[in-house]
């Protein structure tokens, strides 16, 4: 992913075009509101009111732009290319002005002034058909015809940056110049290079967006869809001989078997095809090769599902299949994606993957904070953006909807919370009377209000969501800030006291290719060494799962106890490596969580590690035996994550009464929801989670 959103702001970056491209926009307030109405009250009491509507595309609109469409360029022209010469491509970024407003700007440097070309370029394929599917949406839910004018521009546009001839036929070129100039080979480099070399997760965001857009258009302008479906074709030709011609081959990457035929080794990628693809299946069930690349991609997304109750990643469906130790938020569309193909092919079981990552992954993820950009397999990168949040939500009200499962849509309107207040910075991510959003929050909550093309594309994906789901935006609109965020802790190794021979080691760079050592160091220990490390001050009853390097040049096992007062408590053993071929993963390096069997109470003060054999010992994460997400507003919500497999009882702190509904390891509703004292007991089910609403 180049990961844009983040950047810094360029102030300095001067538009060579001699329209002026600023706008004025109202900025986010600086902070949220902090004091709740005196009586606070469950969103679920005003049921019967319709919420504002959440959904402005202002902003998005303010990105757009004429594009022309040069002729005489090999390999590239579009619908009625000669009768309209000119299409529409929302400018990448948005940089923020003091006053306010906002300059549209492309990626990277400035290269020629006279001609105002990027080193990237004004537009790139990745935001043209995500908008695309925006305005698709909006008008398939809100009947807005200015939409539909913009999503037939926008499919006008992207098509053009499809290849049509030659070796490459079928993939796309990412990036445009403002003068319709293509540029396929940017600075810095893309892979692929030239950028229509190879399929590409901009080839799969075309296939989202040639998807939604044939379904879209089928009876309501026939021609256009004729040609969306010729296109599609033309897609899957180059998906045919690339990563679809792979199947059903697996790899290995660090001994663990992965799919061989997604694209760009990539769920992500693969997810928002699916996506595309799921809408034209189901728009022309007919088309058998369709189907069968619909089938053959649902099914290597949920290969790469991994983990359990307990087990890092607890149910996650990993993205990157050369790495069985990385989970990213961006690009997280695979729950959403298994759950449509599920629908359009009647396979229960891609369903049952995706529930699983979202009411036991997604459960989890909420309680230690949120969609972080990273786990590594440590929450590393903490950073926050749209796409990562919106890709939780898609999938939590998807699956909400085709299941029927309760759990999942009050997790959707905790996960919604996000840009209404909910987050670590504490302010509104967007702004409904603008349309306005961020770029990202960083781990300390510096907020980026910069708001460029892929954030605000993902926020009204989500607005639009939520707007067709007036329950789960009422309650996500009266979350506008975190209370609590009882979830994984890390606690590194080399913090600890130890005996025997044991060496701290700091290589040159925390990030392996495919994981990151957490703290940017390790422990080298040697056979009968030990390492103690000390327990977070006031934690609860945890399970334990050490990270160590598995991969070659460990030996032997680990063994580990708890101190609990003056007694020492066995917990279980860790491997120190485990015999597996390296294969595709970038790195010999394996920085797996191990789960010991024996949670450590909370009265625990310190974890033990016994080496037995040589072991590269890196971190601990701590989680506890029940998580906890509290969130508050005008309304009020605590989740309580059971992380095992048995029912665990929890006592609450509240004010007064309130009402808690359980939930299972499916995010189904089990029993009736009960009234409970101020400090009463809950019973949280086993993978499951249990909501607390005001009575």
């Amino acid at each position: 992913m180049r990961n844009r959103e983040l950047k810094t702001p360029r102030a300095a970056l001067a538009l060579a075009l001699g329209a002026t491209l600023a706008v004025t926009a109202v900025a986010l307030p600086a902070q949220a509101a902090t004091t709740a109405p005196a009586t606070v009250r469950s969103a679920s009491a005003t049921a019967d009111a319709a919420p504002p509507k959440l959904t402005n595309l202002a902003h998005l609109d303010f990105l757009l732009d004429d594009v022309p469409l040069l002729a005489g360029v090999a390999g590239h022209t579009t619908y009625r290319a000669a009768e309209e010469p000119v299409a529409r491509a929302p400018w990448v970024y948005a940089d923020r002005q003091s006053d306010g407003t906002f300059h549209r700007v492309g990626g990277g440097p400035i290269t020629d002034a006279a001609r105002g070309w990027y080193a990237q370029g004004a537009y790139d394929a990745d935001d043209i058909s995500r908008a695309a599917v925006v305005y698709l949406r909006d008008w398939k839910q809100n009947g807005t015809a200015s939409s539909r004018t913009s999503a037939y521009e926008l499919l006008r546009s992207l098509t053009y940056l499809q290849t049509t001839e030659g070796p490459n036929a079928g993939n796309v070129v990412l990036w445009q110049q403002h003068d319709g100039t293509l540029n396929p080979s940017a600075i810095p480099k893309e892979l692929p290079d030239p950028s229509d070399s190879a399929e590409s997760f901009w080839l799969a965001r075309t296939v989202w967006a040639l998807g939604e857009g044939y379904a879209g258009f089928r009876d309501a302008d026939p021609a256009f869809a004729s040609f969306l479906g010729d296109r599609m074709q033309l897609a899957l030709g180059a998906l045919g001989r690339q990563s679809l011609a792979q199947y059903p081959q697996t790899q290995v990457a660090n001994g663990v078997s992965v799919p061989g035929w997604l694209i760009v080794g990539s769920a992500g990628a693969t997810a928002e095809a699916v996506l595309g693809l799921s809408a034209y299946v189901s728009a022309r069930p007919a088309d058998t090769a369709a189907r069968t690349a619909l089938s053959h991609y649902s099914e290597g997304i949920a290969k790469l599902q991994s983990g359990s109750i307990g087990q890092w990643p607890f149910g996650a469906l990993l993205p990157e299949a050369n790495s069985p130790t990385f989970w990213h938020a961006w690009a997280g569309m695979q729950p959403a994606a298994l759950t449509a193909a599920s629908t359009t092919l009647g396979d229960a079981s891609l369903q049952r993957s995706a529930t699983t990552d979202l009411a036991q992954f997604t459960a989890q993820l909420l309680a230690t904070g949120g969609p972080d950009n990273g786990w590594t397999p440590t929450p590393a990168d903490r950073t926050q953006i749209a796409y990562g949040v919106d890709s939780r939500l898609e999938g939590l009200v998807a699956a909400a909807d085709a299941t029927g499962a309760g759990g999942l849509a009050a997790l959707a309107g905790a996960q919604a919370a996000w840009y209404f207040g909910a987050n670590r910075a504490g302010v509104p991510a967007y702004d409904p009377a603008t349309g306005v959003c961020v770029d990202g929050i960083a781990a300390d909550g510096t907020v980026n209000r910069n708001c460029g093309a892929e954030s605000v594309i993902h926020t009204q994906l989500s607005m639009l969501a939520l707007d067709a789901h007036p329950a789960i935006a009422r309650a996500a609109t009266a979350l506008t800030r975190t209370t609590a965020t009882q979830g994984l802790t890390v606690v590194e190794a080399e913090s600890g006291t130890t005996t025997g021979t044991v060496t701290t080691v700091t290589p040159p760079s925390a990030w392996t290719g495919s994981a990151n050592w957490s703290g940017g160091a390790y422990l080298q220990a040697s056979d009968r060494s030990t390492v103690t490390v000390t327990l977070p001050t006031g934690h609860p009853a945890a399970r334990i799962l050490p990270i160590a390097d598995l991969g070659p040049g460990g030996a032997g096992t680990t063994s580990w106890t708890a101190s609990v007062g003056r007694l020492t408590l066995p917990l279980g053993r860790t491997d120190n490596v485990r015999p597996g071929e390296q294969g595709i993963a970038p790195s010999p390096v394996f920085l797996l969580p191990q789960t010991l069997p024996i949670p450590v109470p909370a009265q625990a003060t310190t974890v033990t590690a016994r080496v037995s054999g040589t072991a590269r010992l890196d971190a601990l994460l701590v989680q506890p035996v029940v998580s906890h997400l509290g969130l508050a507003g005008s309304s009020s919500l605590d989740v309580y994550v059971n992380a095992t497999k048995l029912p665990v009882p929890q006592k609450l702190d509240a004010t007064g009464p309130v009402t808690a509904t359980s939930y299972d390891s499916s995010g189904r509703q089990v029993g009736r929801t009960q009234t409970v004292g101020a400090h009463g007991i809950i019973v949280v089910l086993p993978g499951g989670f249990t909501t607390v609403t005001p009575k």
